[in-house]
């Protein structure tokens, strides 16, 4: 309905325009044959068969507003709800590329689950070393203990020989003084 008003506004602006206005050169080129130009060359064919031209159309500064508005609020509405489209379809990527970057940082912190895993193995295998290497530490500190306590009691036994023997050489040797033949006292 609007697009008949606006048609039958523009025909009678158009009709009143045309009567009262002459035509305005409105940009166009205008491809109209002169009689110059229906003269017949060589090579062209007779001026019976050509074809007859229209004269070019003038159409009022309102007419082509209100057809620039209709041809507008026709596409317009429709150009907007694609705005809004592929405005609404970048925040849905903008969000899925956020979540793929989540998802890759899962699958990095796994990875490196994977090698903490492996340092743990790796860190139970060494603990359990060096629980053999204390166990044969304190092995060894025991059997040294032994070993001296050992050495005490030899070095012991001997310095108690050693002064068994001396004394029984000074024994043997009081005894030789003894026997030993004393001159009488002269009296």
């Amino acid at each position: 309905m609007m697009t008949s008003n606006m048609e039958t506004e523009g025909r009678a602006d158009e009709g009143s325009s045309s009567q009262r206005d002459p035509p305005q050169n409105t940009g166009s080129y205008d491809f109209s044959l002169t009689p110059q130009d229906s003269r017949p060359t060589e090579d062209s064919q007779p001026a019976e068969k050509l074809v007859p031209v229209e004269e070019p159309i003038v159409v009022d500064r309102k007419a082509i507003e209100k057809l620039t508005e209709g041809l507008l609020s026709h596409y317009l509405p429709d150009l907007y709800s694609s705005k809004q489209a592929l405005l609404e379809l970048n925040q849905n990527q903008v969000i899925l590329l956020d979540t793929l970057d989540q998802e890759v940082t899962k699958f990095r912190e796994c990875n490196s689950l994977l090698d903490l895993n492996s340092l743990f193995t790796e860190a139970k295998f060494y603990h359990g070393k060096l629980v053999n290497i204390r166990k044969d530490m304190i092995m060894l500190h025991e059997k040294t203990t032994k070993l001296k306590k050992r050495a005490l009691k030899l070095q012991q036994q001997r310095q108690k020989e050693a002064m068994e023997k001396e004394q029984q050489r000074e024994k043997e040797l009081e005894r030789e003084r003894q026997l030993i033949a004393k001159p009488a006292k002269r009296t």
